[in-house]
């Protein structure tokens, strides 16, 4: 299969594919006047075109914001039956093209086909959940005494409105589905911004949700270049029809979409950059398990996960056995197409995350890091691909202790003081997630509880959950996705005041 010639010679369910455009206001955009752009496959040599993408002219995003804000109106007043089973019709569908939405993640984004298939049952899974969610516990209006003993407070939650979602490629199906899903069950319209390096999934996220018998203007897709990406971005920051961003990528980007969002207030949800740490205390027997956990928190999707570990704190005196458990283990994957049954870990995204991965390790090797995986770019496989490297006795001073670096590098740094570890994590302008080992529940509580990261990961490497209130502080961003609370970034509070008159007794 990894010879194929054409996208239909790897999908069964080709209309998946049949519209390659934007999608607004119910029609299908695939005028070229505006040129069109290439997706290819990373994990290729030549880097091969899987499909030609028509530019959405920059004018046609105030028609997908008219057509957004227009039908908000009717969709926040239908019942919550109708968009309870809306949602559990898209995520059938989902689950029904499952195989082929994954390979499609597979071809766009270089990951294994166990990572893309991951990433499809994950990301469905918030259709489903909000499905049940919003028909069982989701009563929101609550009725509240003030002082005065002849007044009422009635609060209830309301969509906020037309919002817009613009997402990575990491993730290129779930981190839309995951922001989608919410603001589907609560009534809100979307305009969608994936990445132009993965815009398949999307596309076909799209066609299914298009199967449905959604009003134009619920749903729409905007599709470019990356050159049209900050003209685009602005767009969707100034309208005042949009009344809420929600934006997963980097740091410098989320800064400069608040500020562009200044201006009408927008209601924003950021999920920014990290810096994981993964931290394995000296009173952790099972080394085993740790180093298993260790392997799937830095490794799934080779690195290029936000929520990945990016500095390994080991205790120097579980230090060498971690180190030989781990060696064979890593020297184990089949780096490969993704679409190859054998392969555990595909390709990187492009060149650039190749040679960040490479500079990374240059410094920490320079700076005195010892090599315990070697790894190193694999050009004979295509330019993209890079074996993981491990390091050991890395110097707080490397870069990688300090950058993120979205790449399959574990460095290790050894220590003999946990506080210092949280002191030196706890610098970090950001604070997303974190790992902590440790078999004393008191010192794990006392670890995680003093770490500044909005997630903190006890005992286990893979944490990712629908139930799980998903987000970061710090510079990592601010809002939930995901869980209950995950509504709440998609809602605004109304409060009605009713005054009684007295009644005479």
């Amino acid at each position: 299969m990894t010879n194929y010639k054409t996208l239909n010679e790897v999908i069964t369910n080709t209309e998946l594919l049949s519209d390659l455009g934007s999608y607004i206001n119910g029609q299908w955009i695939k005028d070229e006047a505006k040129g069109t752009f290439p997706v290819t496959d990373p994990a290729t040599h030549d880097e091969k075109i899987l499909a030609t993408i028509p530019n959405l002219d920059v004018d046609q995003i105030d028609v997908a914001i008219d057509a957004g804000f227009k039908e908000f109106y009717n969709f926040k007043d239908t019942t919550i039956q109708y968009r309870s089973a809306q949602l559990m019709k898209l995520y059938d569908l989902i689950i029904k093209n499952k195989e082929d939405l994954a390979k499609l993640i597979v071809l766009e984004n270089g990951k294994s086909m166990f990572d893309a298939t991951s990433e499809v049952n994950y990301g469905a899974s918030y259709f489903k959940y909000y499905a049940e969610y919003i028909t069982t516990q989701g009563a929101t209006n609550i009725m509240i005494q003030p002082t005065n003993p002849n007044n009422k407070i009635f609060t209830k939650k309301c969509p906020v409105g037309l919002i817009s979602i613009i997402t990575p490629w990491n993730f290129p199906f779930a981190m839309i589905t995951r922001k989608l899903s919410a603001a589907l069950a609560v009534g809100c319209t979307s305009i969608i911004k994936p990445d132009s390096q993965t815009p398949l999934s999307a596309i076909a996220l799209v066609k299914l949700i298009d199967q449905l018998d959604y009003s134009p203007g619920v749903v729409n897709l905007i599709l470019a270049a990356h050159e049209y990406t900050p003209e685009f971005g602005l767009k969707l920051c100034e309208s005042p029809k949009i009344k809420k961003l929600t934006f997963t990528g980097s740091t410098r980007v989320g800064k400069i979409l608040m500020k562009q969002c200044s201006d009408t207030m927008k209601k924003l949800s950021f999920e920014l950059g990290g810096n994981a740490p993964f931290i394995v205390c000296e009173n952790v027997k099972n080394l085993e398990y740790a180093v298993d956990q260790a392997i799937a928190a830095k490794f799934r999707g080779l690195g290029q996960t936000c929520v990945c570990a990016n500095i390994f704190y080991i205790h120097e005196k579980v230090l060498p056995k971690f180190i030989e458990i781990l060696k064979p283990k890593v020297e184990a994957f089949v780096i490969g197409h993704g679409l190859d049954k054998t392969t555990t870990h595909g390709s990187l995204i492009n060149e650039s995350a190749l040679n960040k991965t490479n500079e990374h390790v240059e410094d920490a090797l320079y700076k005195g890091a010892s090599s315990v995986v070697k790894g190193g770019a694999l050009s004979e496989l295509g330019k993209n691909f890079y074996a993981p490297t491990v390091l050991t006795n890395v110097s707080f001073d490397s870069k990688v202790c300090h950058e993120e670096t979205f790449g399959p590098l574990m460095a290790i740094v050894p220590f003999t003081d946990v506080n210092s570890v949280i002191a030196k994590t706890n610098q970090n302008s950001v604070g997303l997630a974190s790992y902590v080992f440790n078999d004393d529940i008191n010192e794990l509580f006392y670890i995680s509880e003093q770490l500044e990261s909005g997630m903190v990961s006890c005992n286990t490497g893979l944490f990712s959950d629908v139930n799980l209130p998903f987000g970061g502080i710090k510079e990592s961003g601010f809002g939930k996705e995901g869980s209950v609370f995950g509504l709440d970034d998609f809602v605004v509070i109304k409060s009605m005041i009713l005054g009684l008159q007295p009644i005479s007794k």
